[in-house]
């Protein structure tokens, strides 16, 4: 069977980082943003979109028409965000299979249980991660501390009711992973370093 790693984060924590560099060290394939590309492809739809869909729980609204009853018609949305959720189900499996691979996000660890992955979860204090985004911040992006503070909170948040709608488990429980990782005032690097030799 093939080495999967999986690896959840908390925003600004350093995950991915850690991912990458680790998939380096033991020469197999790393998959983040290349999942979101992959799905555009298949359903023709934004890379915009898809990524807004795989790490938010998808939001259904039922139109009601009132009468003698009450009448639940479809959601065109929800559904499509559904196949969108459905497509990526299917290619994390598919490159799980392919070859050994490190995983980031996508709620992987669950995805593949099956499969037996070794479950990351990596975390840090709020100080550690605002220093991380503000030194690694996009091109063009000039985030204030307040915005930047209320980015993280959001965008965690939405990670967590994504985990929790998709697996019925709770984000960062350290019961459903193999590793907790927590980054505050580390060196990334040094640690890659030092999982790698713990995990070979």
């Amino acid at each position: 069977m093939n080495r999967i790693i999986t690896i959840g984060r908390e925003f600004g924590s350093g995950g991915r980082e850690l991912g990458r560099r680790l998939s380096e060290k033991f020469g197999i394939a790393y998959y983040d943003k290349e999942i979101i590309t992959e799905i555009s492809k298949r359903t023709q739809l934004s890379e915009e979109y898809v990524h807004q869909v795989s790490e938010k729980r998808p939001l259904i609204s039922f139109p009601i028409h009132v009468g003698q009853s009450l009448l639940v018609t479809p959601d065109p949305v929800f559904q499509q965000n559904m196949s969108v959720l459905s497509e990526q189900y299917k290619l994390l499996t598919e490159l799980a299979e392919k070859s050994d691979c490190i995983i980031v996000g996508r709620c992987a660890d669950y995805v593949l249980r099956e499969m037996n992955p070794f479950r990351i979860f990596v975390y840090a204090d709020t100080e550690s991660k605002l220093k991380r985004c503000m030194e690694r911040s996009e091109p063009g992006e000039h985030l204030t501390e307040k915005e930047l503070r209320k980015k993280m909170k959001d965008v965690d948040r939405s990670r967590a009711q994504y985990c929790e709608f998709c697996s019925q488990q709770k984000w960062g429980d350290k019961s459903y992973y193999d590793l907790l990782i927590n980054t505050s005032g580390k060196n990334i690097k040094q640690l890659s370093n030092s999982l790698y030799e713990y995990l070979k």
